[in-house]
């Protein structure tokens, strides 16, 4: 069967087609988006933007629970989007990268 296209051209539908992301590459973007459609992950990203934190610090500063926090840091620590350090016994949580910071920002500009 034939596809037919109403306005594209082959050259057109060829260029498009090479920049299109890999279905690999699409499900890693949602992955990674998905982090911001989260309100409590959305809310510990705000906090790293600001500084590095514990647990218990994003915990009294959010009114959640350690435990959610813990594990939405888990998610964002396995997105590659959190990393953290050791400070005696307590852990320290920071962005991994700044971009972090600039997607969400450049969204808040958005709305």
């Amino acid at each position: 069967m034939e596809e037919k296209y109403l306005m594209l051209s082959e050259r057109r539908k060829s260029d498009i087609l090479s920049f299109l992301p890999s279905d690999a590459e699409v499900s890693r973007l949602a992955d990674y988006f998905q982090n911001f459609s989260d309100f409590t992950r959305l809310k510990i990203i705000s906090c790293l933007s600001i500084c590095d934190m514990c647990v218990g610090d994003i915990s009294t500063l959010l009114g959640v629970n350690q435990t959610t926090v813990s594990h939405q840091l888990k998610i964002l620590k396995d997105q590659g989007l959190v990393s953290y350090r050791r400070d005696g016994k307590i852990l320290l949580y920071s962005l991994t990268e700044r971009s972090v910071n600039d997607v969400m920002m450049y969204a808040v500009e958005y709305l």
